[in-house]
């Protein structure tokens, strides 16, 4: 079979059988997937071309058993306008989604203890704003204008097996500064900037604030623990993981 041949042979999906087309593959390493099976894979990953059909299967194993993890989730807290942080402090784990329908989404469940750490990006542009002549010519104003705009993203760096980063845009559209001649810009001074950034902020100081109480905790249960006398029988003791006496059973407290 000719190049010309090969190119519009028919494949089938690795994962679920369908018979696709030339403008139905998704190319993976060593195998071909269908656009439906595609869509269950997480929306953080973005590595399918470079993933053999045994890495895809993998994921789709743990997407299907993150569905049980959503039905699970009880949300305690939410951040965000559009793409929400959601936080289930109760279980300690957060989701990020801009979905409704949670259980149809099944967005990804993560634990605070998968943060490895969180920042703000706030991205500035510069244009020139120009007029237009009588002879439709576009030309400078005279002191001239610029239009800086700014966009703000978050971004959480997790430990897991398939992304390493979650990043997504607080605001729905872009927060727009009109400057004439050469003043600097003083976006500090709009109210929308203010309110992206002390949100990026707020999100920041609560996933880096759960992540540090979870590690602490892990931390201290790690510990060694010290022998100490019971208050009851009088042995030097260990107390259990109940904190109870390993002799008699009584309340260490």
């Amino acid at each position: 079979m000719g190049l010309f041949g090969k190119l519009f042979e028919k494949e089938n999906c690795a994962f679920c059988g369908k018979e696709l087309g030339v403008f139905g593959k998704k190319k993976l390493e060593d195998g071909v997937m269908c656009g439906d099976c595609q869509k269950k894979l997480s929306p953080w990953f973005s590595d399918r071309r470079s993933s053999t059909i045994a890495e895809i299967r993998e994921q789709l194993d743990y997407r299907e058993a993150n569905k049980a993890e959503v039905a699970k989730f009880r949300t305690t807290r939410t951040f965000g306008e559009n793409m929400k942080i959601l936080l289930d402090e109760d279980a300690r784990k957060f989701m990020v989604t801009d979905e409704r329908n949670l259980v149809a989404a099944n967005p990804d469940v993560l634990d605070f203890s998968d943060v490895t750490g969180c920042s703000i990006d706030v991205d500035e542009d510069r244009t020139e704003i120009m007029r237009t002549t009588e002879s439709g010519e576009e030309v400078s104003y005279v002191p001239a204008r610029y239009e800086y705009s700014y966009d703000f993203d978050v971004v959480i760096n997790v430990r897991n097996p398939y992304f390493d980063e979650i990043r997504f845009r607080l605001n729905g559209s872009s927060v727009e500064i009109e400057v004439r001649g050469n003043m600097p810009p003083r976006p500090e001074n709009n109210i929308q900037y203010r309110e992206y950034k002390a949100m990026g902020e707020e999100i920041k100081k609560a996933l880096t604030e759960v992540r540090e109480q979870v590690r602490e905790e892990a931390a201290a249960a790690a510990a060694p623990k010290a022998a100490v006398t019971c208050p009851y029988c009088g042995a030097t003791t260990t107390p259990d993981a109940s904190g109870c006496c390993e002799y008699c059973g009584g309340a260490m407290g």
